[in-house]
């Protein structure tokens, strides 16, 4: 949610139970605006709250020139002093996909996990325990890369892209339609696209080249993966994701207020194909 309209987009993601106290709000309102100067942003968005067992992980997002270019993720545990992530990696996913359970709320605290590798000595090999330290704060880029890729979403026509490659907020966007924003084809991954570019060219002649360049939320599996709601008499549209369990987006038709909010323990649901 775009930290320029926080009180409203809070507002609007309320129906799940997703709220902040009135301080924290007020100290969100004055610190976004000025991460957004410091860092020189074009763009914060309000990401989120990752819950921990003694502290919990306040979450904001800067965007450049280019919506779809590089996202810096920022941390904080009081709303007001702001820390900058270092950018997900292969490895460091890799590496903290071995832990299981819920945050501590500590970004210096270790986790330990015992690995089998394989050691020589001389013409002798064998197999020993080796303890690999892996940091919370790795762990929590990790997490937010991953819903990031697999559950932020944006309505079909917010964004649109140049001819000459860069993303651009659609200033001219009002909103879906009534019919429109009950299905999952109006939404999109606000990713750079992954299944589109396999699309054969007969499956893309019918799309818009500078709205339609991201991937739909209808061809998400597990199928079944999206809940979608509406609200307030069907002045609001709230999808939730049963695959990361506490993703709330929301969108009121025929306007331009959308957006997205997490809020949970940063796990997967990973038992969602046996469930559908």
């Amino acid at each position: 949610m775009d930290s320029e309209s926080l009180l409203l987009s809070l507002e609007l993601a309320s129906g799940s139970g997703q709220g902040l106290s009135p301080d924290r709000r007020a100290s969100l309102l004055t610190s976004l605006l000025l991460v957004k100067r410091d860092y020189r942003y074009e763009r914060v968005l309000f990401w989120g709250r990752i819950l921990g067992l003694v502290a919990d992980y306040y979450i904001a997002q800067g965007l450049g020139e280019d919506q779809l270019g590089e996202r810096k993720s920022l941390y904080s545990l009081n709303c007001m002093e702001w820390s900058l992530l270092p950018p997900a990696t292969e490895e460091m996913a890799a590496q903290t996909a071995v832990v299981k359970g819920r945050f501590m709320g500590d970004p210096s605290h270790e986790y330990e996990h015992i690995e089998m590798q394989r050691m020589t000595e001389g013409d002798r090999t064998y197999e020993d325990e080796v303890v690999i330290q892996i940091k919370e704060e790795s762990r929590l880029v990790s997490v937010i890369d991953q819903i990031d890729k697999a559950v932020a979403i944006i309505p079909r026509g917010a964004l649109f892209k140049t001819p000459f490659g860069p993303v651009h907020v659609n200033r001219t966007f009002e909103g879906l339609t009534l019919a429109d924003s009950k299905k999952l084809s109006s939404y999109f991954h606000f990713v750079e696209p992954v299944e589109l570019k396999n699309k054969s060219l007969l499956e893309k002649a019918d799309l818009d080249p500078s709205l339609d360049f991201m991937d739909s939320l209808e061809h998400d599996i597990p199928k079944g993966s999206w809940s979608i709601q509406m609200e307030r008499g069907n002045a609001l549209v709230v999808l939730r994701s049963l695959l990361w369990p506490g993703l709330t987006f929301y969108h009121a038709p025929r306007t331009k207020n959308h957006g997205y909010i997490y809020v949970g323990t940063g796990e997967k649901n990973i038992d969602l194909p046996f469930m559908l």
